[in-house]
């Protein structure tokens, strides 16, 4: 037997139990007592690495991963996305039954959270569904050098935000967690694209990754998860791994101690 399999012990992941909705929003819970905004991304991804099918992630999904999908939306105080989704995806604003909204009131959250879009350049569609089909306001954090034309043109559509850093033609991904902090908004939801979840591993932002794993190929010149230029190696803890009936698999990884 060579070394490296006989050095490693593996083990079998298999139906053990059969977990309730309550143990299941356990597993999806954000940590207690936050200081500081803390970053999970929720992705999902084809067994041969593709992020997109059909140019869609949600062309992916099964009901297993929509139901986690809503759920993490339910347990967050932002979802963060990139302009690129917004239009690909058609965005609309998070949608709660009242079930939900009685439970965020009762975790001293806002009844529905808002969407905040990070877009260096600002150009979002006026009559987008982001800002016709929500209840609250989006955020729309951008660059200091297209803030002014993207007010004017947005008007009180959204709230718009200069979130540059040092370069004022960027969005700086450590200075939008401080003003999504400022505004009492920690646990931080992002679903992407690509681009967006780049920028916050690059800048080793990330806490947590979600990711569901689709029993499908996808070939062609899908993107992966992840985009951009930035590099790290951030060790991840394995949390857990869900699984359904279709064959579909439900991972975290918690950034290591």
């Amino acid at each position: 037997m060579p070394e490296t399999v006989a050095g490693t012990q593996f083990t079998v992941l298999d139906a053990v139990e059969v977990v309730d909705d309550e143990r299941v929003a356990d597993f999806y819970r954000y940590p207690d007592d936050l200081a500081r905004c803390w970053v999970r991304g929720n992705m999902i991804t084809s067994v041969d690495g593709g992020a997109t099918a059909d140019g869609k992630s949600g062309a992916l999904g099964g009901d297993g991963d929509r139901a986690l999908f809503g759920l993490m939306r339910e347990a967050a105080d932002v979802i963060v996305v990139g302009a690129s989704t917004v239009r690909v995806e058609n965005y609309s604003g998070v949608q709660l039954g009242p079930a939900a909204r009685s439970a965020r009131q009762q975790r001293g959250q806002a009844e529905v959270p808002p969407i905040a879009v990070l877009t260096r350049g600002g150009r979002l569609d006026h009559d987008a569904k982001l800002f016709h089909r929500t209840e609250v306001r989006p955020l729309i954090l951008t660059s200091a050098d297209a803030a002014r034309s993207t007010r004017d043109r947005l008007g009180g559509l959204a709230e718009v935000i200069d979130a540059s850093g040092a370069d004022p033609d960027s969005v700086d991904a450590a200075r939008a967690l401080t003003l999504l902090a400022e505004r009492g908004l920690l646990r931080v939801l992002t679903e992407g694209g690509p681009g967006i979840l780049g920028m916050f591993t690059g800048a080793d932002l990330l806490d947590e990754l979600c990711l569901t794993l689709a029993p499908v190929l996808v070939g062609g010149d899908a993107k992966r998860i992840v985009t951009g230029p930035g590099q790290v190696h951030t060790p991840m803890t394995r949390s857990h791994v869900l699984a359904d009936g279709q064959g579909y698999l439900y991972t975290r990884y918690v950034r290591g101690n």
